[in-house]
């Protein structure tokens, strides 16, 4: 569903000039801004459930330290490209500082298909990766995570390898565990958690009741499908539109999105649902919806398709779904976006949270995890929101300005060594 044919690391720079401009950041700051740390791109072989092998590229990408060890989740799918990883490694950088956890940004990708690979040969995959990225990850450096085509099981295998080759268990080199390895409660429901909680901030803002509200969903995923069963069951809202990579499907008047996900485990789409309307993924962006979430790839809103989005909240459970241009006529419309940033930072707070707790050696129930996460969304909702107003600029910019000027604050007070 991504748009390669746009640079997404072009996108994050222009991010990054915006705020630049805006709070007078000198031009050597600038510049460090603008490129990553550290970057590692690795061939290696794999062998093949038929014996063959296969040489798969894989990349690491370090962007920012000045405010603690690098923090990034890994993503296997075929269109993987290093620009693609530095910009995700820049994204999270800001992510980090904006719900302002001790993190800097990072990224993985591998270029490959999982979808055509058996579970052995992405077992083999993932641990040949992690053996070569090893010298730079670890609890005190660069902690990767899930991401696209990623889970819990491809994170117990980069611990265990990662063990392995230390001689001794670090839970703390990965999150997104599972909870058997160190995994912390609520991590797999973190990102779409967040992003409901901050809909509902905004919400109360706007003055739009989320409650009856219709939703629409491109990209019914683990984010999408969970901010889907939150925004339905906890504050009322009423999903109308849902999508995959395979279609989209609408109904006026709901849909359950348990039996949604109940469907699509059965068929593997959520396309041919009993009962709805199908439609594209560009149609579900455009329907009828006061809350839009794109929860799919990036460079999904352009200026294109922005004027014919019809909701109050776009909230980004997706990385860089909008592009810059789209976000001016969005802005101009007065529809409220919520950036990606800010909306879907809930999985690197959890992510956090099982890092200290592996620290720790000490772990949270559930309802404490969820206390802390609401805790820090609404907190970092309102440090943007105050930014918006004050500065009368959009969202992202706004989330933008309060995450730079936290790494340029700690670029400064540390200093350029030597």
């Amino acid at each position: 569903m991504a748009n390669t044919s746009i640079n997404p690391f072009e996108t994050a720079k222009q991010q990054v000039d915006i705020v630049a401009e805006l709070i007078g950041i000198n031009d050597g700051v600038r510049e460090v801004l603008k490129h990553p740390k550290r970057e590692l791109a690795v061939n290696f072989p794999v062998r093949m459930d038929d014996g063959s092998y296969r040489v798969y590229t894989g990349y690491r990408v370090q962007y920012n330290m000045a405010r603690g060890p690098t923090k990034g989740g890994v993503r296997y799918h075929p269109q993987v490209t290093l620009d693609e990883v530095r910009a995700l490694a820049a994204w999270m950088t800001w992510k980090c500082a904006v719900v302002d956890i001790p993190y800097g940004g990072a990224k993985g990708g591998v270029v490959c298909d999982p979808k055509h690979m058996s579970r052995e040969e992405l077992e083999r995959l993932t641990r040949r990766y992690a053996s070569e990225i090893a010298p730079i990850i670890g609890p005190e450096m660069d902690i990767p995570a899930p991401d696209v085509y990623t889970d819990s099981q491809t994170m117990a295998w980069i611990m265990d390898t990662y063990s392995m080759l230390k001689g001794y268990s670090v839970p703390g080199v990965v999150t997104g565990k599972p909870i058997s390895l160190g995994g912390s409660e609520g991590r797999g429901e973190a990102t779409g958690r967040g992003c409901a909680y901050v809909i509902r901030e905004a919400a109360k803002d706007l003055g739009l009741k989320v409650k009856g509200a219709p939703v629409a969903i491109q990209g019914f995923g683990n984010a999408g499908s969970v901010a889907a069963n939150i925004l339905n069951d906890e504050q009322g809202a009423k999903i109308v539109a849902v999508s995959d990579s395979k279609g989209g499907i609408y109904k006026a008047d709901g849909l359950n999105p348990h039996t949604v996900e109940e469907h699509k485990a059965k068929t593997g789409s959520v396309v041919g649902f009993p009962g709805a309307k199908s439609i594209s993924n560009d149609e579900v962006l455009e329907a009828k919806a006061d809350i839009l979430v794109p929860a799919a790839l990036e460079n999904q809103i352009t200026k294109k398709n922005a004027d014919k989005i019809q909701a109050k909240i776009v909230a980004e459970a997706a990385n860089g779904p909008t592009l810059p241009e789209a976000d001016a006529i969005l802005f101009e419309k007065k529809v409220t976006v919520l950036p990606d940033v800010l909306a879907n930072a809930g999985g690197v707070t959890v992510s956090y949270f099982e890092w200290a707790q592996d620290i720790q050696g000490y772990f949270w129930a559930l309802d404490e995890v969820n206390t802390r996460l609401e805790r820090t969304m609404v907190r970092s909702y309102n440090a943007v929101h105050k930014v918006a107003t004050e500065r009368k600029v959009h969202n992202r910019t706004a989330a933008y300005v309060v995450a730079i000027q936290r790494v340029v604050d700690a670029i400064k007070i540390r200093g350029i060594y030597p």
